[in-house]
């Protein structure tokens, strides 16, 4: 499974914020200062590394980095996170799982989800695939799943933003038909926006033209990660 080893740059740019944030904090509690740095660390963990890694915030891995809930009971919901990560990579090798602070980055590229050229509809290549990530995605249902839709180059900025978009809501659909709640599923396309791969060439743009999931804890599962924390 593939993974972005951040967890040490992670860790100093809580460490930073902490310094950052202790005039605001002067007069709180432990259990508030706690909360406070928790909030402000993943603020500036999703902007400063969406930003470095590409995604300047507003892709899958911005999602997921923003979302951090930090100390033990981010801990617990990691150990989640790290469980489902692997059923996901063994339920789709092909997919390209990045499991980073409480949540996880999925990216199913051109092979595995595929559109009909200039629609969004999906093809029989690309149900059996997202067929292999219901069982996942239900055995975890305490999960929000963002859907970003994405395109090459190929046409206007503005066509593309309109396909990718159509095309991340077919993937909630099929998703919602096959038993998925459709209340746990967000859709953003960003059209050509943060190209993974140069659109100069053919294997580029397949490559770009991808779907991506940011998969974070809802609010049930932070809550249980906080009781199971304080028993």
């Amino acid at each position: 499974m593939k993974k972005i080893s951040i967890v040490a740059l992670a860790t100093l740019m809580i460490m930073g914020s902490m310094f950052t944030s202790c005039e605001a904090l002067k007069n709180t509690n432990n259990a508030q200062k706690g909360a406070g740095i928790g909030a402000v660390g993943g603020a500036v963990i999703g902007g400063i590394l969406g930003n470095n890694l590409g995604k300047g915030g507003k892709g899958a891995l911005g999602a997921v980095l923003g979302g951090v809930v930090g100390g033990v009971a981010g801990s617990v919901i990691g150990n989640k996170m790290d469980k489902q990560a692997r059923e996901i990579d063994a339920a789709l090798p092909g997919a390209e799982v990045v499991r980073v602070g409480e949540g996880i980055k999925l990216v199913l590229n051109e092979n595995a989800v595929r559109f009909d050229t200039n629609k969004a509809t999906l093809t029989a290549t690309a149900k059996a695939n997202l067929d292999k990530l219901v069982p996942v995605f239900k055995e975890y249902p305490d999960t929000d799943i963002i859907i970003y839709g994405y395109t090459d180059n190929t046409g206007t900025a503005a066509y593309n933003l309109k396909l990718s978009a159509s095309r991340a809501a077919s993937v909630k659909s099929y998703l919602a038909s096959k038993g998925v709640s459709s209340a746990r599923f967000q859709t953003t396309g960003l059209g050509i926006a943060d190209p993974i791969a140069s659109n100069e060439t053919v294997d580029g743009r397949s490559q770009n033209r991808r779907v991506e999931f940011a998969i974070t804890a809802n609010e049930k599962m932070i809550q249980e990660a906080k009781a199971e924390v304080k028993n």
